[in-house]
């Protein structure tokens, strides 16, 4: 399903949040990149890391980086606490639990989406390792 209705609420972006969870689970780079604009500006401290830099433009850069990120680590896992949810702005951040080869972190992702629905930009803040 790619896009998203702009005027859908906050039950919806809950639903949105846990498929994304699910595809990242399931490595299914493609089923998130579905949801993001062709031009999509996204930024991560890992991307810098990974791709050397931290803001990635457009969506085959953003594909590349993220099957390089994906190739480095053995296992992964979200699993998706809250969402906060803006339709005025049109901005929903997935608040997450990640554990990447057994390394825990609290993520909070931003994603800012068009008027069609889909992702415009995005940036991602990593928390403290050891959640809870």
């Amino acid at each position: 399903m790619p896009g998203l209705d702009p005027t859908l609420d906050r039950r919806h972006m809950e639903s949105f949040a846990a498929r994304w969870a699910a595809a990242w689970n399931r490595r299914d780079v493609e089923a998130v990149l579905a949801h993001f604009r062709d031009d999509i500006v996204f930024t991560s401290p890992t991307a810098l890391a990974v791709a050397g830099a931290a803001t990635i433009h457009g969506k085959p850069a953003l594909r590349d980086y993220w099957n390089a990120a994906l190739a480095a680590i053995g296992t992964l896992h979200f699993t998706v606490d809250h969402v906060l949810w803006d339709p005025s702005r049109r901005e929903l951040a997935i608040v997450y639990d990640s554990r990447i080869d057994g390394r825990d972190r609290r993520v909070s992702e931003n994603m800012t989406f068009d008027e069609g629905g889909l992702v415009a930009a995005a940036e991602v803040f990593h928390g403290v390792t050891g959640i809870g």
